[in-house]
């Protein structure tokens, strides 16, 4: 299995805070790779380091190498050129104040698509890819801020696969939603990794027992363990992932 991302000795701090220490490992391409741990541990900071979300941060230094089909993507890519490779799901479902159809059809707009047959077989392929074109195709023209938090959340997802990104990052994507919600997106995540590499924030075990190809445990900016997620929790190789996993802290 090739590699997407390889990360090698990345260390990132905050001012004076080490926030990641020595982080090295890679991120297989079409799987999905989930990041564990506490509040607190670094899992998201790491995401954002994928899609250089922390260059927009004050006093971020960041040291080691993130490639990216093997290109160091903090010496040698544009972030603008890497952000449309690498698209963002976060937290709160966050829909622009527009209709659906123009949620969806934002970014390939930016990105110098205006013909409305292209617009519309695009807005089309991502809400069908998101699973909600059957729920959304007689709305269009609706506000997206009518939705539910779950369809919010689908909408999201379908945004950011209208430019077309290779790598899908979800930083807790379903810790707003309710269990239905949750199992479709769950789901949609699963469909999704045959065209795309998706790597997921989760704080719930079992969403990264049931959805993910491999899991990384990480504590206090620290990555204790990386392995195959079937591995990693039926045999943790380190006492503190095993006490993480059974519920002894965390």
């Amino acid at each position: 299995m090739s590699s997407k991302f390889s990360i090698n000795a990345l260390n990132l701090y905050y001012g004076e805070f080490h926030a990641l220490k020595n982080i090295t490992l890679d991120i297989p391409e079409h799987e999905i790779t989930a990041l564990i741990g506490p509040s607190g541990c670094g899992k998201s900071t790491f995401l954002k380091t994928l899609n250089r979300m922390n260059d927009l941060e004050e006093g971020v230094r960041i040291e080691g190498k993130v490639t990216l089909d093997g290109t160091d993507i903090y010496k040698d890519m544009d972030a603008i050129e890497l952000r449309k490779r690498v698209g963002m799901v976060f937290q709160q479902p966050n829909p622009f104040p527009k209709s659906i159809y123009e949620n969806v059809a934002y970014g390939p707009r930016i990105n110098g698509i205006h013909r409305k047959q292209e617009l519309d077989e695009i807005v089309e392929r991502s809400l069908r890819q998101a699973a909600i074109w059957d729920e959304l195709k007689d709305r269009l023209n609706k506000s997206a801020l009518g939705l539910s938090g779950g369809q919010q959340q689908r909408l999201c997802i379908a945004r950011t696969l209208a430019v077309e990104p290779e790598v899908i990052l979800m930083d807790e994507p379903t810790s707003a939603l309710d269990p239905i919600s949750t199992s479709r997106i769950e789901d949609l995540a699963i469909d999704l990794k045959d065209k795309y590499t998706i790597v997921i924030v989760t704080h719930n075990m079992q969403q990264a027992s049931r959805i993910s190809d491999n899991t990384a445990f990480f504590l206090l900016g620290e990555l204790i363990e990386y392995n195959n997620t079937e591995r990693l929790f039926s045999i943790p190789a380190d006492k503190r992932t095993e006490d993480y996993i059974t519920g002894r802290f965390g």
